[in-house]
């Protein structure tokens, strides 16, 4: 085979000897590459950082006004993680077809949406808060809706301090008599397959900061397709109702799983899953890749307030609520843990 000098690094990086391919997967491969290498290039354009402890690296997209990958209206801008590996195995990456800066849900990784403050008390044309993102204007529609592109009159000033296994994001607001600091620390455990996102938010102001947060969760294993080979386990005897992709899956005992693999456009959602308890043991939920062994444990140390589900094509989301209520002058913190491991796969 030709001596390719263009795709060196790249085999390095993915630890694949060649001469061990046939032609056909030869230039398979050729062709994987080149659109992984052209999917690198358009990343570099967007400011970003790599972390890693000593069995996991991240790559993670940083907040910026005009230059950032994410500049939507729904998700906290701190910390969009494109791409996590853990022991030859990849846990996040893009799920979406179409890309926007601006779109809604064009984002990957962990990340975190809270719920509008002040949204029903403004009129059209007036601003509403969105913690994480800005002050956002109000359309004329009377609902809140997570798709609504609204405009961002404030994104308020970002400061990221980067180490070598974390990267702190600091957001701070003040507008209309909200004002808030809000921190989140996105940090590789040393020593440990492990991330963990730590979270505190101080309100500044002089209004009550009503809210509550979830996060999303975008896992995309191995480029799975969602389907059978994926199963999500519960600490607590699951119930409650799918109202899209009854076809696709199906709630037993403490666990989720799906009937058959997903097709482009298949969704299974639940707006609100039941079983859990009032404390924080039951913000513990496993998803397990059952054909390539990737999985993950994801704790938290807040009481659940809902447990909704969305999984597509090549994403699998649970998505945690929790409740914040702070008050002027007060504070609160929390955090949400992932430890990744290697689950056994079925022979």
């Amino acid at each position: 085979m030709v001596r390719c000098l263009f795709f060196e690094p790249i085999f390095k990086e993915t630890r694949i000897n060649l001469k061990y391919l046939n032609m056909k997967k030869q230039y398979l491969f050729f062709i994987f590459l080149l659109i992984a290498s052209i999917n690198n290039k358009s990343f570099a354009q967007f400011p970003q950082a790599e972390i890693k402890n000593s069995l996991i690296q991240a790559r993670l997209f940083l907040p910026d006004a005009t230059k950032g990958y994410y500049r939507g209206a729904r998700f906290d801008w701190a910390g969009v993680i494109s791409s996590l590996e853990y022991y030859g195995h990849q846990y996040f990456g893009q799920w979406f077809e179409k890309y926007s800066p601006t779109l809604h849900d064009a984002i990957m990784g962990p990340v975190d949406a809270f719920y509008p403050v002040g949204f029903d008390d403004a009129k059209a044309g007036e601003q509403f808060l969105k913690i994480g993102v800005g002050m956002l204007v109000k359309q004329q529609d009377p609902k809140y809706f997570i798709a609504t592109p609204y405009e961002i009159a404030n994104s308020g000033q970002w400061k990221v301090k980067k180490k070598s296994n974390r990267v702190i994001f600091t957001h701070k607001l003040e507008a209309n008599g909200y004002g808030y600091l809000y921190t989140k620390t996105v940090e590789l455990v040393k020593g440990k397959p492990a991330l963990t996102l730590s979270c505190s938010l101080k309100n500044t102001g002089t209004r009550p900061i009503e809210t509550n947060v979830y996060n999303h969760n975008f896992f995309v294993m191995d480029q799975v397709t969602t389907g059978p080979d994926y199963v999500v386990t519960f600490p607590f005897p699951v119930t409650g109702e799918l109202t899209s992709g009854k076809d696709l899956g199906r709630l037993v005992g403490n666990q989720l799983i799906y009937e058959k693999p997903f097709v482009k456009g298949n969704t299974v959602f639940s707006p609100g899953l039941l079983g859990f308890g009032p404390d924080a043991k039951d913000y513990d939920i496993r998803i397990e890749n059952q054909k390539t062994g990737a999985a993950v444990r994801i704790t938290g140390d807040q009481p659940l307030l809902k447990m909704v589900f969305w999984s597509a094509f090549k994403t699998v989301c649970p998505e945690p609520y929790i409740a914040i209520n702070v008050n002027p002058g007060e504070s609160k913190k929390w955090n949400i843990n992932y430890e990744f491991y290697i689950n056994d796969v079925k022979k």
